[in-house]
């Protein structure tokens, strides 16, 4: 079983799929009544981006390029799929991903000079799809606020993922942005039950305060759209009908899920917070990913990843559409307008367009 660090996701912080060596450690009896272990600190360090905008070719995902602000998460989500890119920095995908993060520290910069390029056309580009753009430390740090600033300036459409309410502090630009039809933003909302939200996503929203951040962004213009992600059989499933209903009352107008991604290291970790927080249940939920993963705990094929397969991701799918049907959220993917894209004057305030 995980020991558990205060307001932290993992319970564990093993060495990644990388590293050559491995320490485990063994209980052998002794000192069973230790006090509970304190809470780790995180460590923020800058880096200096050589790009910025990274392209994929992924057939299941809607969009083909993606700007990330930071390396890591402080939100601390049990279930990211994102903790096993870590290993590329010789951290590790548990505790190191939520307490060693990495900030670029010259993004606006290095995004400015690719969006100059006289080679380059504007695309649908997403904002946060490996780490929250909005996580804890972009309060002090404002690098997702200096991207939005230089793609508001050049009338780039973007798209926003996030469950961080610190996307209130950019309002401006964001309305800015939705007069023009170059913005969307959507919210994960994984459970609506505060207590499940304090273990899965410890240092994420409370669900009341992502559901105040959507319609503060309906209310200036910003399609909203509400993720049901992930869907974790036998934890959170039964909510997807309220989850989706309280979205489109926040202001939502489409709507999306994910079934609970493993990959790497993540499967160890998800395993170590069933024992730990529904030990009851953890026989069965595992029983039943397997079931819509072809009998193993992941599989990344193309198609499938996503909503998975067999009969209880079948269900899920089915309700999925029987839901956004009655609530009016099965509309179209949000398509952006680039014609209004273009390159300022350096230095001046001028502008020619693409």
């Amino acid at each position: 079983m995980a020991v558990l660090r205060k307001g932290r996701g993992a319970g564990s912080n093993e060495e990644g799929r990388f590293e050559s060596r491995s320490v485990e450690k063994v209980d052998d009896g002794w000192q069973l009544d230790e006090e509970p272990l304190p809470a780790f600190e995180t460590i923020v360090r800058p880096v200096q981006a050589k790009s910025i905008l990274t392209r994929n070719s992924s057939p299941d995902i809607g969009f083909d390029q993606t700007i990330n602000p930071y390396h890591g998460c402080e939100h601390g989500c049990i279930y990211c799929y994102a903790r096993p890119s870590h290993g590329y920095l010789n951290l590790s995908a548990g505790l190191d991903y939520e307490t060693r993060l990495f900030y670029k520290a010259n993004a606006a910069e290095v995004l400015e000079a690719e969006l100059r390029r006289k080679s380059y056309k504007p695309i649908m580009t997403m904002l946060g799809a490996n780490t929250d753009c909005y996580q804890p430390i972009e309060r002090e740090h404002r690098i997702t606020r200096s991207i939005l600033e230089v793609l508001a300036r050049f009338r780039h459409p973007i798209g926003i993922i996030t469950k961080g309410i610190l996307i209130e502090r950019d309002l401006d630009l964001l309305a800015d942005l939705a007069k023009d039809r170059l913005v969307t933003v959507g919210v994960t909302l994984t459970t609506l039950d505060p207590s499940l939200k304090r273990t899965l996503e410890p240092r994420a929203a409370s669900p009341d305060a992502r559901l105040r951040v959507m319609r503060k962004l309906a209310d200036i213009g910003v399609p909203v759209r509400v993720m049901f992600s992930p869907v974790i059989p036998f934890v959170n499933d039964a909510e997807l009908e309220q989850v989706l209903e309280a979205g489109r009352d926040a202001g939502a107008t489409s709507a999306s899920y994910v079934l609970l991604r493993l990959p790497f290291e993540v499967k160890a970790l998800f395993r170590d917070w069933l024992d730990t927080h529904v030990p009851l249940k953890a026989e069965h939920v595992m029983s039943l990913v397997q079931q819509m993963r072809g009998g193993k705990d992941y599989d990344a094929g193309f198609g499938t990843r996503m909503k998975g397969g067999g009969a209880f991701a079948d269900l899920i799918a089915q309700r999925y559409r029987l839901a956004t049907r009655k609530l009016g959220l099965d509309r179209p993917r949000f398509e952006p307008d680039c014609s209004h894209f273009r390159v300022p004057e350096e230095g001046g305030q001028g502008a020619f367009a693409f």
